[in-house]
């Protein structure tokens, strides 16, 4: 971890400044971070007032590129761009790393965002090669990729619903190489997560246990959410944003139908604030005084404004927009005086373990700043 300045400067304090002009100070922050494989942007400690910084194999890997990437569309400004390639490269590795099911967030999220600037074979054989490695996880018997590996001797094959958004690089896959296999292993994952995942009020289980013989569910759990039967704030996200995005890809009307089901399961829960930046979980006793997370905001923010296109309900739009106006402000903006590579705070990563409670992490960044491009394209 690094330590960070946190004296604020004179005169450069968010009430002198516009929300815009402080944003840019905090996205020029993320362009003067050091370069270092070992340690990639997650977090800030702010009771330490540390960075913390994690290698390739960890699943945010992926999103500091990714916000660099962003950034450079949203700006046009070339120093981005070439931030970008130098904090991509550090991930390439992960491509052989078969003991993950988060390829897509690690690999889809640099190098897939980097095709999306310009057209890179390199790339596209790193996302070839990820896509074959995440496919020796998926089980034939089950319908699904693995997702974790840990806690084996408790749980025989774990499905999280957070699985859903590694299902991109199969997609991208199957469309650069002409290979249907991607393809299909993606949609048998969609098609159990559909079957087996969402409650009568589409809310979203978090883990789903399957023998992996008959395939069979054995038991619905939760990792990160309050108990088994809360919904977990970014697991709700992830439904969401996987679902719509799975639509893309295939058309299927079943997964636009649980996309706004789950959608309207969000935005119209009574114990959504006024902002649209959800409490970390649904049903936390704490509420009102329970953390918020950002991140699952941003994320549904950026699905919503890509659903929004597939149906006629303006309340997609709406939050959307809302919930933007929401982050663009002082109460989320980072102030410019701090020196960390960051641009949002309250986010909540693990409530259970204690772990990135109510502070930066990279994700949220990125989410933020995809809604913010998809904003501009409509």
């Amino acid at each position: 971890m690094i330590a960070c300045n946190q004296t604020k400067k004179a005169g450069t304090g968010a009430e002198t400044l516009s929300i815009d002009s402080v944003l840019q100070i905090r996205y020029q922050k993320l362009l003067e971070y050091p370069l270092d494989s070992t340690k990639i942007p997650r977090s800030y400690t702010k009771s330490a007032s540390v960075v913390r910084g994690v290698p390739s194999k960890d699943w945010t890997s992926g999103f500091f590129a990714g916000n660099l990437w962003h950034l450079y569309r949203l700006t046009g400004d070339d120093n981005f761009k070439n931030r970008a390639m130098r904090w991509t490269t550090f991930i390439e590795k992960e491509k052989f790393n078969d003991g993950t099911h988060d390829m897509g967030f690690k690999i889809f999220c640099s190098f897939g965002e980097g095709l999306k600037v310009e057209d890179n074979q390199v790339y596209k054989d790193i996302i070839l090669q990820s896509a074959k490695t995440l496919s020796t996880r998926f089980n034939e018997n089950v319908g699904s990729l693995r997702s974790w590996d840990f806690n084996k001797d408790v749980w025989e094959f774990p499905v999280i619903v957070d699985n859903m958004m590694n299902l991109e690089l199969l997609f991208i896959a199957t469309r650069m190489s002409g290979d249907s296999t991607f393809h299909e292993i993606a949609v048998q994952h969609a098609n159990t997560t559909l079957k087996n995942h969402f409650r009568d009020d589409h809310s979203s289980v978090h883990v789903v246990v399957y023998d992996t013989i008959s395939g069979a569910v054995k038991e619905k759990v939760t990792h990160q959410g309050f108990n088994a039967e809360s919904a977990w704030a970014r697991g709700q996200a992830w439904g969401i944003y996987g679902f719509t995005m799975c639509y893309r890809y295939t058309r299927d009307p079943a997964y636009l139908a649980q996309a706004e089901a789950s959608a309207q399961f969000f935005i119209d829960h009574p114990n959504l604030p006024e902002d649209g930046v959800p409490y970390w979980d649904f049903n936390d006793p704490a509420i009102p005084e329970a953390p918020r997370d950002v991140s699952a905001a941003a994320i549904v923010a950026s699905a919503l404004l890509e659903l929004s296109k597939y149906t006629e309900n303006s309340a997609y739009q709406k939050y959307s927009e809302k919930v933007l106006e929401s982050l663009r402000s002082d109460k989320y903006v980072l102030e410019p005086s701090l020196e960390i590579p960051f641009i949002l705070d309250h986010s909540t990563g693990n409530w259970p373990a204690n772990d990135e409670i109510d502070v930066p992490i990279v994700y949220a960044d990125y989410y933020f700043l995809e809604a913010m491009i998809r904003r501009n394209e409509k």
